[in-house]
This record gives structure tokens, sequence and C-alpha cells, in this order.
């Protein structure tokens, strides 16, 4: 992931799809006389949320209940900072929540509920994600790491003819990789790359900063139950384990149900080292939507069913996604272009273990992407 590996989206012909699709998208917006931002359902959305998180450890911390009913507390954190990732972290470091800058960065720093850094994560996802998506040498979320394979271009290990099965487990520990190593590999890894592109002095503040902030983060988690609630060590980390396995299974099924499915592109740059697409166009072939008419579940994983629509304008707040999906869907079926889609969380579900058991299988390097 050196710089010089950088790709550039170079198309032979310019699609006028996306240039046509903004205008109509923004003309959707002064018809109806609407911000493009968090409105009063995404106020209530965010307070709800974040009692999700808070409430539970509020009540673990006040009535300290029997070890099992413990861990349905737990249970409930996870998928509190499950939901709060997903709709309120993630448009605030989008800059979709608010038109105000300031309301975005500290809404942004609700991450550190999941005891995670913020800088790292836009780097990661605003950058390498958003631009590079489904591209195996630059999109972080589908780098090979060696246990499971999320691109047909990785090396095929033994072991992966059954990630179909074991893939799950993996996903589980996310989060708790997140918050004890991935944050520091991924400082040093961007710095040597040139992802991060902050001075010496800024980058010292920022491990400093992550230090502090895991600290704080331990602190509170483990210190506060263990000495002021008086509720055993070992019952804590359980709980803790409880709570990460859940936020980390939950975050990361959403994301492969968007990208690592049926039908999604793993393109591969040109002899020149470039993608010969608009990034738009790359954008629709790379990201598939899934459970458009849940509501439920629109709800609960702040609209990344609607990845298409996410994809192509990060700065929009998710609740509006289901109503621009409409325009989008038209325009790119008027550009005669594919616009992926899966009509429940199942089938979606059974998208990605397809795509898990197609990568693991040795033949798969051989295989268009």
């Amino acid at each position: 992931m050196q710089p010089k590996e950088r790709i550039k989206f170079t198309p032979k012909v310019k699609s006028q799809f996306f240039p046509t699709l903004k205008s109509r998208i923004e003309d959707y917006f002064v018809a109806n006389e609407i911000s493009r931002h968090a409105n009063g359902t995404m106020v209530v959305k965010t307070i709800a949320l974040l009692a999700l998180y808070i409430l539970p450890f509020a009540a673990l911390m006040l009535f300290t209940p029997p070890f099992w009913v413990s861990l349905f507390f737990w249970f409930f954190m996870g998928l509190g900072i499950s939901g709060i990732g997903m709709s309120i972290m993630h448009d605030a470091n989008h800059g979709a929540y608010s038109m105000r800058p300031w309301v975005n960065k500290w809404l942004g720093y609700t991450i550190y509920l999941a005891g995670a850094g913020v800088t790292n994560w836009k780097l990661q996802h605003n950058v390498l994600h958003h631009t590079y998506t489904n591209i195996a040498s630059l999109d972080e979320d589908i780098r090979d790491r060696g246990v499971v394979k999320l691109s047909p271009h990785a090396t095929t290990g033994a072991l992966h003819r059954f990630q179909w099965f074991y893939a799950f487990g993996f996903y589980g520990i996310l989060t708790l990789y997140w918050v004890t190593f991935k944050d520091f590999i991924q400082y040093y890894e961007f710095i040597k790359s040139g992802v991060n592109r902050q001075s010496k002095k800024e980058n010292n503040s920022l491990l400093m900063g992550l230090i502090a902030m895991k600290l704080a983060y331990f602190m509170v988690l483990f210190g506060l139950p263990i000495f002021v609630a008086g509720i055993p060590f070992l019952h804590v980390l359980a709980g803790f384990c409880v709570m990460h396995i859940t936020s980390g299974l939950v975050l990361t099924v959403v994301f492969q149900l968007a990208h690592s499915v049926e039908g999604t592109n793993y393109p591969v740059a040109n002899s020149q080292g470039n993608i010969e697409k608009d990034w738009a166009v790359h954008q629709l072939e790379t990201t598939v939507n899934f459970a458009p008419r849940n509501r439920i579940l629109t709800w609960f994983l702040g609209g990344l069913n609607f990845q298409i629509e996410h994809h192509l304008f990060p700065k929009i707040c998710h609740v509006h996604y289901p109503k621009i999906a409409v325009i989008v869907k038209q325009t790119a079926e008027e550009f005669d272009l594919p616009y992926l889609e899966n009509e429940s969380f199942t089938a979606a579900l059974k998208s990605h273990i397809s795509s898990l058991r197609r990568f693991g299988m040795p033949s798969i390097n051989e295989a268009i992407g």
C-alpha cells in the first residue's frame, strides 16, 4: 500500500451518469425544502442508541445483577456500540450528520465508546475504502490477512476451503482486536505507506492520544465495575467479551453483506496502474444494497443496507437514503448501469456465504474479478 500503488480512475469515455444523478439529488432536496443533514428523526435515534449503550452500563453499576443477568446488559451494550457506530459516528465522521463541523467532530468522537481511534478509522474508511472499494491492494476492509479470504485475488490457503463456516467466529473478534491491537498496527502502517500524511509532531500527538484514550476506556469499562460496584474481575471480563463479540459480529456482517457477495466486482488495475472506469460506475459495480424495505433493519443499521447511496453520497445523512434510492436506481437504469440489490437480509447472508465458499476454492484465482 505504498503511495506509488495508488490507483486513478481513467475511463476511456466519460460517463454522464454521476453529473446527472448529482443534479437530480440536489433537485430533490431543493424541491422538498429539506436539509441533506440530520432531521428530528435522526436526533431521536441518536438519543435512543446512546441510551442503549449507557443505560445498561449504569444498571450494572447501580444494581449489580447476578452474573447471567449481567451478560444480557453487556449484550445490549454491544448492540448499542453497533448502532452508535453505524448511525451516529459513521454519519458524523463523513460530515453528514450536521452542517456544523463542530457537531460532526464531537459526535464523531462517539467512536471512543468502542475504544477505537477516530483518525485511523477515517483513513481506513473514508480514504481507502470509499475511494478504492473492493480493490484488494488498497481497500483495507477486504485486505488479505491470511485467515479469511474476501477477494478472488488473494492467495488461497488450505483452511480457506472451510472459511464459509469459521469466518463468522473471526468476525466476532473484530472490535476486540480493534480496541487492543488494530489501532496501533494501523498507526505504523498508515505512516509507512503514506496514507497518513501528518507531520511527525502531529503523529506523536496522535499516538499519545490513542494511548490515553485506550487507558481511559479500560479504566471505565473495567475499573468502575470492579472497584466501584464490586463486580468480580472475571465477570466483567466475560461481559466485556460478550459486548465486543456482539458488536464485532454485527458490524462485520453488515459490511460484508454490502461488498462481499455474489455479483460484485473486485477490479484490478491495468498495466498503467489505473481503473478504466468512472469512480461512480466503479461504486455501482462493487456495492450491493440489501433488505431495502425492512424498516427495522434500516433504522438500526444506519441505512447501511442502502450502501450504494452511501458510497455515492457519503455526505448525505442516512435518514434520506430510502427516498433518494429511488432516484439512484432509476438513473442507473437509464444509463444501463447495474444497481445491485438483495431483497432480504437472509438472501444477502446466503450470498455472502456463497462468496466465501467460492473464494475458498483453490481454482478461484483463475476466475475473473
